[in-house]
């Protein structure tokens, strides 16, 4: 099946998410590929490929990053990346801001909440989401948008596990009170339960691509 089937099959099956194509080790003909029908939400985990990428490739793609991102690095993508889904700290919040501030941005973040049971997982507590979101972060941040929350499920073949994962999230999700918000969770292996546990934002590569 082409890419571009493989796309419709997702978008016709999760019609009110928004579909993130997640780049990967992916060349950039194939990238060419997809935005020549239309694609321009993309998105990397790793700061050294997104740079790469975004230097080769039409400037109107929408860059999102999705893996861990450190501290010393947020400066060189603060001048163009679109979002940041992987804001997994205070610290980072506030740097993301400071390099924002500097480039004369407002960067769309969303918080990571770590849901998984995996040591190599990220993200506030659930807890500590909440906190953060029923303070006074526009004022504290002026140049960060949070936009809602993204998880990332266990790395299991238990799909009651991964099920109920969602749930949680999607629970925190209302709680937060983030109707008009975005809900990021769902990858290649599982956007199938996330779309109908509530996500509104799938992270999908290999099943488009392999």
């Amino acid at each position: 099946m082409r890419m571009e089937q493989k796309i419709k099959k997702i978008k016709n099956f999760a019609h009110n998410a928004q579909l993130i194509i997640v780049t990967k080790y992916q060349p950039l003909e194939l990238i060419k590929q997809l935005y020549h029908i239309g694609e321009r939400e993309f998105g990397e985990n790793k700061v050294q490929d997104l740079i790469q990428k975004q230097k080769l490739l039409p400037n109107d793609i929408k860059w999102h990053m999705i893996g861990h991102l450190q501290r010393n690095k947020v400066k060189l993508i603060a001048p163009f990346i679109h979002m940041i889904q992987s804001v997994d700290s205070l610290r980072l919040l506030s740097t993301i801001d400071k390099y924002a501030k500097q480039n004369n941005r407002i960067i769309k973040c969303l918080i990571q909440i770590k849901i998984a049971q995996e040591e190599s997982k990220f993200g506030f507590e659930p807890k500590d989401a909440m906190a953060l979101f029923n303070s006074n972060t526009q004022k504290q941040y002026a140049n960060i948008k949070l936009s809602g929350i993204m998880c990332m499920a266990s790395f299991t073949n238990d799909t009651k596990q991964i099920n109920q994962e969602f749930k949680l999230i999607k629970d925190l999700f209302d709680q937060l009170k983030l109707s008009k918000g975005i809900l990021s969770m769902g990858m290649s292996n599982d956007y199938q339960l996330a779309y109908q546990n509530g996500s509104n934002m799938l992270r999908i590569g290999s099943a488009i691509f392999n």
